[in-house]
């Protein structure tokens, strides 16, 4: 397992690094990268989008360390590298809002704000984080290809124990 790799099978980045994923474009290029390696022109034809705007956001991501490249290859003398993502699900520890889009603050047109508390053993907490990460990841495949009319929106679930910490 990488050392960045936690038991959840999440891979703990910097708030820096977290900040490259403040995009809905970027998302999409991980979610593509998440189970076959491909390179630039590929992951641009299955988004609908500029090969030379995929490039840039694939040289950020794997600047970043958010991406591997996993390969290269020569063909008729062009250079193809074949790019995979270090996980399927980031994490980020820590106060500081790492989206500003959901900060309390942020001046949205338009915002729903869903917020419960639940009773639940440790393997429920579980269950349902992996349910959150289950639809999540549904709507990131689901959107993949942009639309004309589709608008940006941020999503963040905060899943904590109303026990305080203590601190030792």
């Amino acid at each position: 397992m990488d050392s960045n790799q936690n038991q959840q099978g999440m891979f703990d980045i910097t708030v820096e690094q977290a900040k490259l994923l403040g995009s809905s474009q970027r998302v999409k290029i991980i979610g593509s990268l998440t189970d076959t390696p491909k390179t630039a022109k590929q992951v641009a034809d299955e988004l609908g989008e500029s090969p030379g705007s995929i490039h840039y956001h694939i040289q950020k991501l794997y600047d970043g360390g958010l991406i591997d490249l996993v390969e290269t290859r020569t063909v008729g003398g062009i250079v193809e590298k074949y790019y995979k993502s270090k996980a399927k699900w980031f994490n980020t520890t820590g106060p500081q809002s790492l989206d500003p889009a959901l900060a309390d603050n942020y001046n949205a047109v338009s915002s729903t704000k869903i917020q419960l508390r639940l009773q639940l053993t440790e393997e429920e907490r579980e269950e349902l984080a992996k349910d959150f990460r289950s639809l999540l990841e549904k709507w990131v495949k689901k959107t993949i290809a942009a639309k004309d009319d589709s608008k940006e929106y941020a999503i963040g679930v905060n899943l904590v124990s109303t026990e305080e910490a203590s601190d030792k």
